[in-house]
C-alpha cells in the first residue's frame, strides 16, 4: 500500500517508442491498481516528436515536466532518415537523451541481462555455455571518462618535413581525453556493491590497469570501496579478457562494473546473449543516497523505424524498465516483482513477439505488441 504520489514523466519519443510505451503504461496502471499506488503520469513529446511539436528535441515544457516528476520513463529517440542537415548537437540523441542525463546528473547506468531457459534458442551461444539461464547486471559509469573528458577536439597539424618537396605536411588530428576522479569512481563502485548485495554477492570490476593510468586509479579505488562490503566478493578483469569471457562463460558474472566506454561496449555485447534488445531494460540513476532516487528508465534498444506502427515491436524491455523504476526510484519492490512475474508468466504461456519467436517451438504463439502487453497486464492483475 502507498499513499504517496508517484510522479512519472512518460516520454515515448520516436519510432516504436509510442507503441511500447502504451503497453508499459497499461501494465503500470494494472500494478498500480493492485498495490494501491497513487500514480501521476504525465506524457510529453521528445525526440523528433519534440521537434515536430515545439521545434527542438527536448522542448522546454517537456523538461519542466521532468523536473516536476520523480522519475522519467523514456521510450527511444532518433530517426536516421530524418533531415540529415540538422547539426549533431541538435539531433535527438544528443539534444534530448544526453541533455537529460546531464540535467539530472544520471551517473549510474544499470543494464540487467537475463535469458530464461524458455528462450535459450534466442541466445547465440551453445546451450552448454548458457547453464541454467543467464542473469547478470552491467553497472556503467555514465558521466565521466572519454565521452566527457577535456580536451576534446579536432585540430589541424602542420608537420615540418625537411628535404621534402612541397613543404610541410598538413593533416587533421582528433583528441579525446579519458579522465576519472576518485569521487566519480567511488560513487559508481558503491552502486555496484549495493546492487550485488541484492543479488549473488559478486562484483567483477573491469579496467585496463596494465596500460591506462585511469585504469590503475580505478582498480585502487574499487579495491578500497570493496572493504565496506565484506560479504561481497570482488575480482578485477582487464576489458579485453572480459569481452572474451562473456562469450566463453557468461554464467561466471553477477555484477559487472565498468567505466563509461568499456560499459557502453560490454553492455551491448552482454545484451546480445539475450537474443533480442526487445527484452532488455535499463536504468540511469542520479543521487542514490536519499529516500527517493531520481532515474531515467528506458529500453536498451532503439526506435526501430522499419517496424514502427505495425504492432510488431516487443514491449517487454519497456515494461521491465517500468519495473526497474518502481524498484529504484520508488522503492516499490513488491510491485516491481509483480511486473517481472507477469513477464515471466507471458513467456511461460508461450507468447512470443517476432524477435523471440521460434517456429520450431510447437508451444510458442506469435503475438503482436498489444497482445503481449495485454497478457502481461492481465497476469499482473491476476
Amino acid at each position: 500500500m502507498s499513499s504517496a504520489t508517484l510522479k512519472i514523466a512518460a516520454l515515448a519519443g520516436d519510432g516504436i517508442g509510442p507503441e511500447v510505451m502504451r503497453e508499459a503504461l497499461k501494465v503500470l496502471r494494472a500494478v498500480g491498481q493492485k498495490y494501491s499506488l497513487n500514480l501521476h503520469i504525465t506524457e510529453a513529446p521528445v525526440g523528433w516528436a519534440g521537434i515536430d511539436a515545439a521545434g527542438k528535441a527536448l522542448p522546454d515544457a517537456t523538461l519542466e515536466v521532468c523536473r516536476q516528476s520523480d522519475a522519467i520513463l523514456f521510450g527511444s529517440v532518433g530517426l536516421p532518415d530524418r533531415d540529415p542537415t540538422i547539426p549533431k548537437d541538435q539531433r535527438p540523441e544528443r539534444a534530448a537523451l544526453l541533455r537529460l542525463r546531464k540535467e539530472f546528473s544520471l551517473f549510474a547506468n544499470l543494464r540487467p541481462v537475463q535469458l530464461p531457459k524458455a528462450l535459450a534458442h534466442a541466445c547465440p551461444l551453445r546451450p552448454e555455455r548458457q547453464g541454467d539461464g543467464l542473469d547478470l547486471l552491467v553497472v556503467r559509469e555514465l558521466t565521466g571518462g572519454m565521452y566527457f573528458g577535456q580536451p576534446k577536439k579536432t585540430e589541424e597539424v602542420i608537420e615540418a618535413r625537411e628535404g621534402h618537396e612541397g613543404g610541410p605536411r598538413r593533416f587533421l588530428r582528433a583528441i579525446d581525453t579519458m579522465v576519472y576522479t576518485e569521487p566519480e569512481i567511488e560513487r559508481i563502485a558503491h552502486v555496484s556493491f549495493q546492487a550485488a548485495q541484492l543479488r549473488r554477492k559478486k562484483v567483477t570490476s573491469i579496467d585496463k590497469a596494465n596500460v591506462l593510468e585511469n585504469g590503475i586509479l580505478w582498480r585502487e579505488v574499487v579495491t578500497r570501496v570493496a572493504k565496506a562490503y565484506p560479504e561481497v566478493t570482488v575480482e578485477h578483469m582487464f576489458v579485453d579478457n572480459a569481452a572474451m569471457q562473456l562469450m566463453l562463460k557468461p554464467t561466471q558474472f553477477d555484477v559487472v562494473l565498468c567505466e563509461n566506454m568499456f560499459g557502453d561496449i560490454l553492455s551491448d555485447e552482454a545484451a546480445a546473449l539475450a537474443g533480442s534488445l526487445g527484452m532488455l531494460p535499463s536504468a540511469s540513476l542520479g543521487n542514490t543516497s536519499g529516500e527517493k532516487t531520481f532515474g531515467l528508465y528506458e529500453p536498451a534498444g532503439g526506435t526501430a523505424p522499419d517496424i514502427a506502427g505495425k504492432n510488431l515491436a516487443n514491449p517487454i524491455a519497456q515494461i521491465l524498465s517500468a519495473a526497474l523504476m518502481l524498484r529504484y526510484s520508488f522503492k516499490q519492490e513488491a510491485a516491481a516483482r509483480a511486473i517481472e512475474a507477469g513477464v515471466s508468466a507471458a513467456i511461460a504461456q508461450g507468447l512470443r513477439t517476432g524477435d523471440i519467436y521460434n517456429p520450431a517451438d510447437a508451444a510458442a504463439k506469435k503475438v503482436g505488441t498489444t497482445e503481449m502487453g495485454d497478457a502481461i497486464a492481465g497476469a499482473v492483475a491476476a
